[in-house]
């Protein structure tokens, strides 16, 4: 709990401040932006590391094989990136980038989640003989 009310203070004061610089100097706005969302990632590091060891407890506990685990991290990576990167074109007025961004998200989902569909086609095909 107490991760995300740092993480909310710091966005909410930098969220704030940038409000403030954008109607001077809207690049350093930005910038107070992206720094902050850099270090509220970073803060996370921890909490990542406890979750990504639980999943690996789950994987060896579960008997699935490992490499089909891969995909949905994977995916679930991509779709933390695009959505932060999405937004911060967005906040930078760009929000045809971030469209793109999106697509281009949505794509590497698609094509990361290959080896997942490939397997969960194999097991269908063997199903059905």
């Amino acid at each position: 709990m107490e991760p995300v009310i740092r993480a909310t203070v710091l966005c909410v004061v930098t969220a704030l401040l940038a409000l403030v610089l954008k109607k001077g100097t809207p690049e350093a706005a930005l910038l107070l932006t992206l720094a902050a969302s850099i270090v509220v990632l970073l803060s996370l590091s921890e909490s990542l590391n406890a979750l990504l060891d639980f999943l690996e407890e789950l994987v060896e506990r579960s008997g699935i094989s490992h490499e089909l685990f891969i995909p949905l991290y994977k995916t679930v990576g991509i779709a933390l990136v695009v959505r932060v990167g999405g937004n911060l074109c967005r906040d930078a007025g760009e929000s045809a980038l971030g469209s793109v961004v999106e697509t281009v998200g949505a794509v590497c989902a698609l094509l990361a989640a290959v080896p997942l569909l490939r397997a969960v086609l194999s097991l269908l095909l063997e199903l059905m003989q």
